[in-house]
């Protein structure tokens, strides 16, 4: 059953921060994976429990917000620059603002989607490092903006970018920043020096996909995993050695789910593909189960106790629920829900963002998710994932940022 849409008050009110700054220093968060365990939620969800605090404009594009300690940084285009601004968390003062040239065209039938960057930065070490829609990839001083080192890749590579623009978001693993730069047929998933960007290592077995890498530790073995151009792989984050690939193409080569890892299984999918886990063997990969009524566009599942749940692409968007081990689909919900949604878990209660601009609460009901509020956030599409810190939830729309206050 679909509860009445709730009223909600844009009341201009700035609620006081009573937990410490609990950092969502990169896409997907802490860990990666949609989850906010530190989030405090209200004991119900009213209209009154999410005020807008501030709303900056910050320029356009799909990448999403991150946040360290009282700041927050975002990554965006002006015009034909790519700009990082940092501000503050508590009422969206700009602290520093630095901006590069970036011109950029868009394939035609991506143009609804602007021509803003679509990786998330991330933050690590006092440093910010962020891939932008043409491949610039940069390194800024996080408390300053000062530009430690930026590369272009020109000249390296026959494009610098895939078709629909770069939209793998960089991963920072101990000193060195990863990112799968380059374009279409050709380029590698390379890790830079923090500090220096000199290049310690690079895999050039495929061009980049869209989807972010995740590290994790399955049979014992640390392991880079993500989707690129044509396949699921695994690398040595220390010296970029391949572990392990699959071949995986979808429809014009629009790898674009992140990678989620479930205790020994690593679950991928894709547009009009079935959701499918793999279990690393001796090395090497066994898929393990597979959900052929469950495929992914760009909406990456989050795992809630023995569930995963997410939005597959069928029935023009719907929610669904899987038992995590086995991949049985055990609910499915209404479709039109919209081309693509972020969720997130906040431990018992998911949050819900669609790119119509909605947000919604939703609690497991059993294998089915129940909505108990919904609450417009933006009238302009909405593609980043939402960024959840210090009992804030902050949206970026197509060209503005909006913290909203939580009543925990």
């Amino acid at each position: 059953m679909t509860p009445a849409r709730l009223p909600f008050l844009f009341l201009a009110l700035l609620l006081p921060v009573s937990l410490p700054a609990t950092d969502w220093p990169q896409w997907r968060g802490p860990a990666r994976d949609g989850s906010a365990p530190a989030f405090r939620a209200p004991a119900a969800w009213t209209p009154a429990s999410l005020r807008p605090a501030w709303s900056v404009p910050v320029g356009e594009g799909h990448a999403s917000p991150v946040v360290v300690g009282d700041r927050v940084h975002v990554f965006s285009r002006e015009g034909e620059q790519e700009v990082l601004r940092c501000l503050k968390l508590a009422d969206g003062h700009e602290l520093w603002k630095e901006a590069y040239l970036a011109p950029y065209e868009m394939t035609f039938v991506a143009r609804k989607h602007g021509k803003g960057p679509k990786a998330t930065p991330v933050v690590a070490g006092g440093r910010v490092f962020a891939l932008g829609i043409a491949g610039h990839l940069s390194a800024w001083e996080a408390a300053t903006g000062r530009v430690l080192w930026r590369k272009d890749f020109a000249g390296e590579f026959k494009a610098t970018a895939p078709e629909f623009g770069a939209a793998a978001s960089p991963l920072v693993e101990g000193e060195v920043v990863i990112a799968h730069v380059g374009g279409k047929d050709r380029g590698a998933l390379t890790a830079f020096d923090t500090a220096t960007g000199a290049v310690r290592w690079r895999w050039d077995g495929d061009g980049p996909g869209y989807a972010s890498p995740v590290i994790a530790t399955l049979g014992g073995v640390r392991q880079l995993i993500t989707q690129t151009q044509r396949r699921c792989v695994a690398l040595n984050p220390a010296d970029g050695r391949l572990l392990w690939e699959l071949p995986f193409t979808t429809a014009y080569e629009q790898n674009s789910v992140t990678p989620l890892v479930v205790d020994e299984l690593v679950v991928f999918g894709g547009v009009g593909k079935p959701t499918f886990a793999v279990e690393v063997v001796r090395g090497q990969p066994k898929v393990r189960w597979e959900a052929r009524e469950i495929s992914l566009y760009m909406s990456t599942p989050v795992l809630a106790g023995p569930r995963l749940y997410g939005m597959t692409d069928k029935t023009r968007g719907a929610l669904f629920s899987l038992d995590a081990r086995s991949g049985a689909v055990l609910w499915r919900g209404e479709g039109r829900l919209g081309e693509n949604a972020s969720l997130t878990d906040l431990g018992g209660v998911l949050l819900v963002l669609t790119t119509g601009g909605e947000l919604s609460v939703q609690v497991p009901a059993g294998d089915e998710l129940r909505a108990v509020a919904r609450y417009p956030v933006s009238t302009k599409p909405v593609w980043a994932s939402p960024a959840v810190a210090c009992q804030r939830i902050l949206i970026k729309d197509f060209d503005t940022l909006t913290a909203h206050a939580v009543e925990g």
